[in-house]
C-alpha cells in the first residue's frame, strides 16, 4: 500500500495537525480511508511531508503539491526536501525548519520554491508542523500550502 492510500499515515497527518496546530485537514465526518483519499486526490491545497532524517526526503505529497512542483509521486518521494528550494533560498528554509523544531509549528510562512523544470514560485501562508504520533514518536515534518504565486 502506498503511503497516500494508507489510513494510518492520514491519521498521523490529521491527528498531529489537530494536536499541534488546532485545525482540521479534511472535511468533518470522513473516516481515515475516505480522509486519506480526499486529502490525496481532492484537497484544494498542497500537503507535503518529509522524513525525520538529517537530510529529509519527501515521503508524501498530495496531487495538488505534485502538480505545483511538477513531480510524479515516485519522483517526489525520492526527492530530498531541501531541493524544493534553490540554493540561495535554502538557508531561510532551514531556519524555518529549525523554528518549527523548537516551537512545534509555524504559520504564515512565505518562501521561494522551485519546480522540477526550474520555474520558480512562492508558497504563501504555509503552516509547517511536527509529525508526532499519539505516543509521542517523531515522524518528521509536514506542511500545508494554501496558496502559491508564480514569480
Amino acid at each position: 500500500m502506498e503511503r497516500y492510500e494508507d489510513p494510518a499515515f492520514y491519521t498521523l497527518l490529521a491527528d498531529s495537525y489537530a494536536r499541534v496546530v488546532g485545525g482540521r485537514l479534511a472535511p468533518e465526518g470522513l473516516d481515515a480511508v475516505a480522509g486519506a483519499k480526499w486529502l490525496y486526490e481532492e484537497a484544494p491545497y498542497g500537503i507535503l511531508a518529509h522524513t525525520p532524517d538529517a537530510d529529509p526526503v519527501f515521503m508524501y505529497g498530495n496531487v495538488a503539491a505534485q502538480r505545483r512542483f511538477g513531480y510524479t509521486w515516485e519522483e517526489l518521494t525520492r526527492l530530498p526536501s531541501r531541493l524544493s528550494a534553490e540554493a540561495p533560498d535554502r538557508d531561510a528554509r532551514q531556519r524555518f525548519l529549525e523554528q518549527v523544531q523548537r516551537d512545534g509549528y509555524s504559520s504564515g510562512y512565505r518562501g521561494m520554491r522551485v519546480m522540477k523544470d526550474g520555474k520558480r514560485f512562492y508558497i504563501e501562508d504555509a503552516t509547517l508542523w511536527q509529525l508526532f504520533d499519539a505516543q509521542g514518536g517523531y515522524h518528521g515534518q509536514a506542511v500545508i500550502i494554501p496558496r502559491t504565486r508564480d514569480v
